[in-house]
């Protein structure tokens, strides 16, 4: 069987590198992107100037400042993202088309298996592709090759913020063996925890319990970790990012909310958010899920789903109420809430024959197409629906 090669592709703090492509002025200054208007502002991505001050993503903003008071503050600018992340895929379709791609992250994987006779062998593919986005673009990405995705990613890990690694085939477990539990892709922090519980700080010292040891702990995730400690990962590389790709918007309450009503009207601000992305990127998504906070820092997530898909507001509001009360199952104030969609397909531009729509679906439908006509026009928030105020 030929050996894949799997190239891994990641601007480094995507977010930052494209702000600093908008404004030279921010090159080599603490750079923190964050929702600043909310009261829990969220890190969403940071310089490596505030890295090494402390500063991570997911970290509380207020937190961030103070481990980085230097640091500029930026509004995430998501639109502008997804076009620099366009901009970047369409320099490595060129090469194949075996890709998979993050959301607006500067992540790429790329299978390039066979394809020596056109481009030559895989690492020169790789420096090649740099050298172009670099000079086209201005982003300067580092890169890693290895005969799988899991492999390619922590690779890419060891090099950031530049710089390149390759993982020859059958090197897979001497190249994990002594790196830390924490650069395993797939491990929550819980189970770092537990590992360490046990005396195990490295990936090597995972790969020496076999199957029956690691499934009295981790039940089905034993046959995870047994296999991602030595290497093996036979996931494809999917076209287009379809196995991880997802809407979601985040809220945080100003105070931590109980009452279900003003809950609700959150969701369905959420909800035409990400009604118009989807309509706008011409998908429909099969399930949303919701993620509640609480103020005790325990967190629910549960799903709806709709069979063949939707992109219309009301429909995809329906489902985030049901999700909602699978999910808020406890008396507690709730925190901050996420609203996901995934499972998204292409939208279809063929009618149906026999499956004929309500008058109420049709009227639903002209409402939302004038619902993004006036927010094209005026501002996203310039109108939402009356269930949101």
């Amino acid at each position: 069987m030929l050996d894949r090669s799997i190239i891994h592709l990641n601007v480094t703090d995507f977010a930052v590198a494209v702000e600093r492509l908008q404004d030279s002025s921010l090159k080599r200054m603490p750079i923190i992107v964050a929702p600043q208007q909310a009261a829990r502002a969220l890190v969403y991505d940071m310089s490596e100037e505030a890295y090494g001050d402390g500063v991570r993503k997911g970290m509380r903003l207020d937190r961030a400042r103070r481990y980085c008071r230097r640091a500029r503050i930026l509004m995430p600018r998501h639109k502008l993202y997804r076009k620099a992340m366009g901009a970047l895929v369409s320099k490595v379709i060129h090469y194949t088309p075996l890709l998979e791609q993050g959301e607006e992250d500067g992540h790429l994987f790329m299978d390039v298996t066979g394809t020596h006779r056109l481009f030559g062998p895989a690492p020169d593919i790789a420096w090649r592709l740099r050298k172009q986005v670099l000079k086209e673009l201005g982003l300067d990405p580092v890169w890693s090759l290895a005969s799988n995705k899991l492999v390619s990613k922590v690779a890419s890990r060891m090099v950031r913020p530049l710089g390149e690694y390759i993982v020859g085939a059958g090197e897979e477990a001497e190249f994990l063996a002594p790196l830390p539990l924490s650069l395993l892709p797939g491990l929550s922090c819980k189970e770092v925890g537990l590992l360490r519980d046990f005396n195990l700080e490295r990936i090597g010292q995972l790969a020496q319990l076999n199957r029956e040891q690691l499934a009295v702990p981790f039940r089905g995730r034993g046959e995870y970790l047994y296999d991602a400690s030595r290497g093996q990962d036979r996931t494809p590389v999917l076209p287009g990012g379809t196995a991880d790709t997802k809407f979601s918007r985040e809220y945080h309450f100003e105070g931590d909310v109980v009452e279900q009503r003003e809950l609700q009207g959150v969701l369905t601000s959420l909800v035409h958010e990400i009604g118009r992305q989807l309509r706008q990127e011409g998908k429909v998504g099969q399930r949303i899920g919701v993620s509640l906070t609480y103020s005790d820092g325990r967190v629910a997530v549960r799903q709806a789903t709709q069979a063949g898909g939707t992109d219309n507001d009301f429909h995809l509001r329906q489902l985030a109420l049901t999700a909602l009360s699978r999910a808020w199952q406890r008396r507690i104030r709730i925190r901050s809430c996420v609203l996901a969609c995934d499972r998204l397909l292409p939208r279809s531009r063929q009618q149906t024959l026999f499956v004929l729509r309500s008058c109420r679906e049709l009227q639903q439908e002209k409402m939302v197409t004038a619902m993004d006509a006036v927010c094209a026009r005026f501002g996203s928030g310039s109108l939402r629906l009356g269930t949101a105020l």
